[in-house]
């Protein structure tokens, strides 16, 4: 990690030693296990509205709030689990998105069902490859794309919650669908 310290990074992570570490490590990175897919839905979800920098520092409080991101276990929660969710502390208690989670492990169960696993439903979004951005400002990132707003209305149709285009257009970015990277940034060509 020290090396990385005088690397050029995408403007986003505030040189936040965390926020860094998720930059350097996963951010942009290809996803292609479910359980993974499943943390990164579930955490883009509680985004809605919020810093990714707050959910971040949440993270392993979701970890332990959603059963490890094990969608077989969420998908099961009860009215009383969901109540006691409420009261955790190392989450966002939002109701919403509370309840909202355990009918995406539901839907997120119906897809890999269908298709065999969550991953090859997401990734039919982008042509089954990541799309290569060449961005050299954060003010050119855009929030939504063609691709997003597709994905959104597909997984809306299917009965996810919190699936908006801004979010699953932060979705792609996190799971590698899309290369954001600034060009600027020594992740850029690592991610490529």
């Amino acid at each position: 990690m020290a090396k990385r310290q005088n690397k050029k990074r995408c403007d986003w992570t505030g040189n936040d030693d965390l926020m860094n570490e998720y930059h350097d490590k996963e951010w942009g990175v290809p996803v292609h296990d479910d359980k993974k897919h499943f943390e990164f839905l579930i955490l883009d979800a509680f985004q809605a509205g919020l810093s990714w920098k707050t959910i971040l520092y949440r993270r392993e409080g979701f970890r332990k709030a959603f059963a490890d991101f094990d969608v077989e276990k969420v998908a099961r929660f009860t009215q009383k689990k969901l109540e006691k969710l409420m009261q955790d502390t190392g989450i966002i208690r939002n109701r919403l998105k509370i309840w909202g989670s355990v009918q995406n492990a539901k839907s997120f169960i119906q897809i890999q069902k269908e298709f065999d696993s969550f991953d090859k439903y997401i990734w039919q979004f982008t042509g089954n490859k990541t799309i290569q951005n060449k961005f050299k400002t954060m003010k050119e990132m855009p929030a939504t794309s063609k691709e997003s707003d597709a994905m959104s209305k597909d997984m809306k149709k299917r009965g996810f919650t919190f699936v908006g285009s801004t979010i699953c257009y932060a979705y792609m970015q996190a799971a590698g669908m899309v290369n954001d990277h600034l060009t600027t940034c020594f992740r850029h060509k690592d991610v490529k």
